[in-house]
């Protein structure tokens, strides 16, 4: 049975990965059912409230106290074991007025079907949402990585009834971590109409990294990503110094387009951090740092090459499909689901995680011939339009609900 209400909810307000796809979800969802009530609940400010008003949604903010927002696995255990940080999700007062709250939202809107999208909301819905309404958990994450969140997720799994994988790899990594659950892949999806090929402005690009316009036949080359230290920015910096270095006169420049949006502590740079290793490579002349920004499409258009350099195995990589979509060329970082986004040397070129030698001479490759940009350009929209296109994502997000329904 298809539902006529859903009530999607996640941890953040800002725009990342997750929250860009789950705003597709509220846009695929009223394409497909204009008359379907959808309400978005986030637990931080931030743009993706209005972004889902605009789509179409109700939008909720119940503000996560700051004991639940520096629970996790990448805080470094804030001193404690998996036990006592968890317990922090029962215990903590200011935690417990946030779950009546919560609570009190879920019930009041009867949902026919709860979409959690992160970790922290899982386990939260399968506390606080009334028994009768199943649960989607939207899988973005290794769990199998993440022993504070894995231990949560074990405790309620028996509540959930559908998972939805963005890939394989989080399918088969989820599978080994929590054991039989009712899982459905479901690669992400772009907007093929808005990423777009299409000219674009690089000086718009330069103005935004505070830098003079570059000259005519620079070629520009950006890493767009969050600053969790498993992106790859070192890695990125490391690789433009090796290109400089070989090729002191080519006409390039390097941007880093992002910034820190989440409050789990000690899981991202600072700003301040990057800028000073792009310093310490020589590179303050050569390399931007754009801020935030959650219309990313101007971006890839003035870019002539993009880079996915995630030193750990990505879920998926919203990021490498939004550049391909948009007709560039991407230098992919190939392991976990990122590896069933690309043909390597047809759609995109190939590194080993962690591998700046290797992606500098990726990059040396790309600036030396504009044919092969262009044709792997090419390649890579095609592969975007016929396997990450929304128009086919909101059918078989909604057969998946029916599923768990039953």
């Amino acid at each position: 049975m298809t539902p006529n209400r859903v009530l999607l909810v996640g941890p953040v307000g800002v725009l990342g990965g997750a929250e860009r796809v789950l705003l597709d979800a509220v846009r695929a969802l009223r394409h497909e059912r204009p008359g379907m009530a959808l309400k978005v609940v986030a637990m931080t400010p931030g743009p993706l409230l209005e972004e889902a008003r605009a789509a179409g949604a109700e939008a909720e903010l119940i503000e996560m106290p700051a004991e639940l927002a520096e629970l996790g696995d990448s805080a470094g255990g804030l001193g404690l074991g998996p036990a006592r940080q968890l317990a922090r999700l029962v215990t903590v007062p200011g935690v417990l007025r946030f779950q009546q709250a919560l609570g009190r939202s879920l019930a009041s809107f009867a949902p026919d079907i709860i979409h959690s999208n992160g970790l922290k909301t899982h386990v939260l819905a399968c506390m606080l949402a009334p028994r009768h309404v199943p649960i989607a958990w939207h899988l973005h994450d290794f769990v199998s990585q993440r022993p504070i969140m894995r231990r949560g997720l074990a405790a309620v799994g028996g509540r959930v009834s559908l998972v939805l994988a963005i890939s394989q790899a989080v399918a088969d990594d989820v599978s080994a971590a929590l054991g039989p659950l009712p899982l459905h892949v479901l690669h992400n999806a772009v907007d093929c109409e808005r990423y777009s090929p299409a000219a674009g402005d690089g000086g718009w690009l330069d103005g935004r990294a505070g830098m003079p316009p570059a000259p005519d036949g620079t070629l520009r080359i950006g890493l767009v990503a969050t600053y969790a230290r498993w992106k790859g920015h070192e890695v990125f910096l490391r690789a433009a110094a090796r290109v400089l270095a070989v090729a002191p006169r080519l006409p390039v420049r390097f941007y880093v387009v992002g910034g820190p949006i989440y409050r789990t502590l000690d899981s991202q740079y600072a700003r301040g951090e990057l800028v000073a290793l792009a310093r310490a490579l020589g590179l303050e002349q050569r390399v931007g740092f754009v801020d935030f920004l959650p219309d990313t499409v101007p971006v890839y258009r003035a870019l002539d090459v993009a880079v996915h350099a995630s030193t750990s195995p990505e879920p998926f990589g919203l990021t490498i499909v939004e550049a391909m979509a948009s007709g560039r060329p991407v230098v992919v970082s190939h392991a976990g689901g990122a590896r069933e986004l690309v043909r390597p040397g047809e759609t995109a070129l190939a590194v080993m995680p962690g591998d700046a030698r290797g992606l500098s001479e990726q990059l040396l490759r790309l600036a030396g011939d504009p044919g092969l940009r262009a044709a792997l350009g090419q390649a890579a929209r095609a592969e975007a339009l016929a396997r990450f296109s929304r128009s086919s994502w909101g059918p078989r997000l909604l057969a998946a609900y029916a599923q768990a329904a039953r």
